[in-house]
């Protein structure tokens, strides 16, 4: 394997927690509505390294990427992450 296909292989492999990170801190704001929330680029760099985080866990736990468990995790943490970045437990 060359490096470029290397670097291509890695891209693939986070590409759907970068998708998460840029597109979760308009979500929320479209559903949650909150003024109180954190700072957009810092909701993306949390989204993008916790989906990280979730895609390689799944890797070593299930031996292979790309399964809809690790997907199912990935998107419950970028809920989960997204609801406390609005601090949604002071939500009226």
């Amino acid at each position: 394997m060359t490096a470029w296909l290397l670097i291509l292989h890695l891209f693939n492999f986070v590409l759907p927690a970068l998708a998460m990170a840029a597109l979760m801190p308009w979500a929320g704001y479209w559903v949650l509505r909150s003024s109180r929330a954190v700072p957009v680029r810092r909701r993306m760099a949390v989204h993008a390294l916790c989906g990280v985080a979730v895609l390689v866990a799944g890797l070593l736990f299930q031996g292979q990427d790309g399964q809809m468990a690790t997907y199912a995790a990935l998107v419950l943490l970028a809920a989960t992450a997204e609801w406390a970045m609005h601090r949604g437990w002071k939500q009226t």
